[in-house]
């Protein structure tokens, strides 16, 4: 494995652990009230479109990164739609 695919790779599990504490604590409290709606609907679109690109360029850190991080990203937006606080 390349060098850059290595940082690429990094970076992106670093980014996408990032929403690893967020997704826990909204999913053990079930409160995602002080979370925005809208900053979570502007987020997933923009990681959907990243994979989307990662795909398209067959970029593989660009790919597994955004995919892990739209299912935790959409996992919290569900959680927000969801829970009626």
């Amino acid at each position: 494995m390349e060098f850059i695919t290595i940082i690429g790779l990094a970076a992106g599990f670093c980014t996408t652990a990032a929403f690893l504490p967020q997704a826990i604590k909204t999913w053990k409290t079930k409160s995602a009230k002080d979370l925005s709606l809208g900053m979570y609907l502007i987020f997933c679109t923009g990681v959907l479109l990243w994979l989307t690109y990662g795909i398209l360029i067959s970029d593989l850190p660009i790919i597994l990164t955004n995919l892990a991080t739209i299912i935790l990203a959409v996992s919290i937006l569900y959680f927000k739609l969801s829970y009626n606080d």
